[in-house]
């Protein structure tokens, strides 16, 4: 069966992803959601979005093990639907089935009514689930594996024989929702911990083990993230002085060839006025002539002088800058070396951390071992008690067929015993009858007794019987 468009909402996602995977928890399906929809939140936002979302419909249940599993059986309202799409194998519309089996005559908003409270009933059912285009489907149709990673279905296969499975076995359990070969089943189960190696050949999957692995990865990452926050924050921090040096460099650089030019601007007058000088000792006749130019060069000649004078502080304040830079460089490579020693204490506490992994893990082979005793002790109960029931079931099969003897002659006797009672009420009909018609007869006697005629009869009887000899 092919689907036309893809999945409406959060609620269909999780009913297709519970439905193949059949109990995981909030933090598990929080990826799966991730992959179809909501790319632009982090993984915690989707996880408590996927929390409130399985909370909210009463498809899904959480068991004591705090996973959520899919509820299946649904509303008996929509056995009908379920039907009719198994047979139809393909989505159909509320609109198209309630036109379909509603009268031609009846209201539209009746109509429209019905369709919306079957579509709320139908979110809450974990059998369908709703397409973007409106039309429903179900739920059991066309599971995406190819979506899900190898890893996963992998975790799928053990959760289907928690027993174990062997690396062939698993391989032909995975190529039933996805082709993969041994080499890349193997590299999965060697890269994760929660995957373990019993025997030379038999696999497990640790549950418990993968949760503390996911909680360690995640403290891990978190670390990682700060710390590589902290480095770009400072990795800016620099860059900004860096920056700020180079304008302060590059408006040294330019003080600098103010101060060559007006040095060099400078000479050139001071030659001049030499020059001046000269000649005013040679043409003295030419003093009152050019005394204003001198003068006014010399007023130039202060002018540059003073402005010399302050592109002369400029570049000692520049100077006295740069050395504070400076100064700021050596502090912030201290400062680098102490995060140096920060970083290497953290990878220590990590190295501490790994070895508390370790005894975690060791801790929990223990644990295990104890199960399995636990585990073979009930096997053991179980196996009595399953004697104790077939002899009670023996005992309770001679009972029945004792029971069913007795009840067979119970019902000959009753059946003797009915068609007596029908005998009787045969006779007893009859005699009714003759009853009947003898207190007829009486009433008749009676009346004819009461006559005149009559009595005179019996006393005529009476009197002729009297005298007859031998009275």
């Amino acid at each position: 069966m092919s689907e036309t468009g893809t999945l409406h909402s959060l609620t269909d996602v999780l009913k297709r992803t519970l439905f193949f995977f059949e109990a995981l928890s909030a933090k598990e399906l929080a990826p799966y959601v991730r992959r179809k929809m909501l790319q632009d939140y982090s993984l915690t936002q989707v996880e408590e979005k996927v929390f409130l979302c399985l909370k909210q419909h009463t498809c899904f249940s959480q068991g004591e093990d705090r996973l959520w599993r899919l509820n299946l059986q649904g509303n008996r309202e929509n056995d009908r639907f379920y039907h009719l799409l198994l047979k139809r194998q393909e989505p159909l519309s509320l609109w198209e089935v309630v036109s379909a089996g509603g009268n031609k005559n009846s209201n539209k908003k009746k109509k429209l009514r019905s369709m919306i409270a079957e579509e709320a009933n139908l979110i809450q059912d974990g059998r369908f689930i709703q397409l973007n285009n409106g039309t429903w489907g179900l739920t059991e149709w066309n599971t995406e594996t190819d979506n899900y990673p190898l890893k996963h279905l992998i975790i799928k296969a053990f959760r289907l024989h928690p027993g174990g499975l062997s690396l062939p076995q698993i391989v032909s359990v995975v190529n039933k929702w996805r082709l993969t070969t041994e080499t890349s089943v193997e590299a999965i189960l060697r890269k994760f911990p929660y995957f373990e190696l019993q025997n030379d050949s038999l696999w497990t999957y640790n549950q418990m083990a993968h949760r503390v692995y996911d909680d360690v990865m995640k403290k891990y990452l978190g670390i990682l993230r700060e710390q590589k926050k902290r480095w770009q924050w400072e990795r800016e921090q620099w860059h900004r002085k860096y920056q700020h040096v180079q304008v302060q460099m590059q408006e040294l650089s330019a003080a600098e060839k103010e101060a060559a030019a007006a040095v060099a601007q400078h000479a050139v007058v001071r030659d001049q006025r030499d020059h001046l000088a000269t000649q005013l000792s040679e043409k003295d006749l030419l003093l009152s002539l050019r005394k204003k130019e001198i003068l006014y060069y010399q007023e130039q000649v202060r002018k540059l002088e003073a402005k010399a004078n302050s592109i002369l502080y400029q570049c000692r304040l520049w100077v006295q800058r740069a050395r504070s830079a400076q100064e700021e460089n050596v502090r912030l490579k201290e400062t680098l070396e102490s995060t140096r020693g920060n970083l290497e204490g953290m990878f220590s506490k990590l190295q501490q951390y790994r070895e508390s992994n370790r005894e975690h893990k060791s801790r929990i082979a223990q644990l295990k071992e104890e199960h399995s005793t636990r585990v073979a002790e009930l096997q053991g109960e179980i196996i009595e008690l399953k004697a104790r029931i077939d002899k009670e079931r023996s005992n309770v099969g001679r009972r029945e067929r004792a029971l069913h003897e007795e009840i067979e002659r119970l019902q000959n006797d009753l059946k003797d015993a009915l068609e007596a009672g029908e005998d009787l009420q045969r006779s007893v009909r009859f005699l009714q009858d003759e009853v009947t018609r003898t207190r007829e007869d009486y009433r008749r006697l009676q009346r004819l007794q009461h006559h005149p005629l009559v009595r005179l009869a019996a006393r005529l009887s009476m009197l002729l019987s009297r005298l007859r000899p031998g009275h």
